[in-house]
C-alpha cells in the first residue's frame, strides 16, 4: 500500500533542492517555461541531466514537441523569476532577459548556470514524464544557488 499525497509531500519537503527554471519551445515556435526541482545530473560520459515535467502542466505538450531544453539553475536572488515562471501567466517571457542558444530556445541571463540540451530520451513517470537530455553548451556563472526545503526558499547560510 502506498503512502498518501500529503505524506509524500511532507516526506520529500525534507529534501532541499536548487530550483530550476527549464525552458523550451513548440512546434509553431512559442516559447514555454516553467519552474522545476525536480531536476538531477544522470551521467558524466556522456553529460546527462534529467527534468521531470508534470503531465497537466501547460507546457508539457511543448516539451513532448521540442528536441531541446534548457535547465536554467537560479542564483539566490533569482526567487521572483521562479515565482514568474511558477505562476500561470500567458506569457512567461514578457520582462524577462534571455538571448538565444541552441534550436533557438530561450536561456536566462544572469542565472547562476545555463545548461543547453538536446533530448535523448523520454520515460513515463507516473504524473511526469522524465526527459533525460545530453548538455551540449553550460555557462557557469559563480554565486550561490537558491534552494527550496520544506515549502520554502533558503539560501545557503555560510
Amino acid at each position: 500500500m502506498s503512502i498518501s499525497k500529503e505524506e509524500f509531500r511532507r516526506a520529500l519537503s525534507r529534501f532541499a533542492s536548487g530550483v530550476t527554471v527549464v525552458t523550451t519551445k513548440d512546434n509553431d515556435g512559442k516559447l514555454f517555461g516553467i519552474t522545476v526541482s525536480a531536476f538531477c545530473s544522470v551521467s558524466l560520459e556522456p553529460p546527462l541531466v534529467l527534468i521531470c515535467i508534470e503531465k497537466s502542466a501547460g507546457s508539457h505538450h511543448a516539451f513532448e514537441q521540442s528536441r531541446a531544453f534548457v535547465v536554467n539553475i537560479l542564483g539566490e536572488n533569482q526567487q521572483t523569476i521562479s515565482n514568474h515562471f511558477a505562476s500561470h501567466s500567458d506569457d512567461k517571457f514578457s520582462g524577462i532577459s534571455y538571448r538565444s542558444g541552441i534550436e533557438n530556445l530561450p536561456v536566462l541571463e544572469d542565472a547562476l548556470t545555463n545548461l543547453e540540451c538536446r533530448l535523448r530520451y523520454s520515460h513515463e513517470g507516473g504524473d511526469h514524464t522524465i526527459y533525460v537530455g545530453e548538455i551540449e553548451k553550460a555557462t557557469i556563472n559563480d554565486g550561490n544557488p537558491l534552494l527550496y526545503f520544506q515549502g520554502n526558499y533558503q539560501k545557503l547560510d555560510g
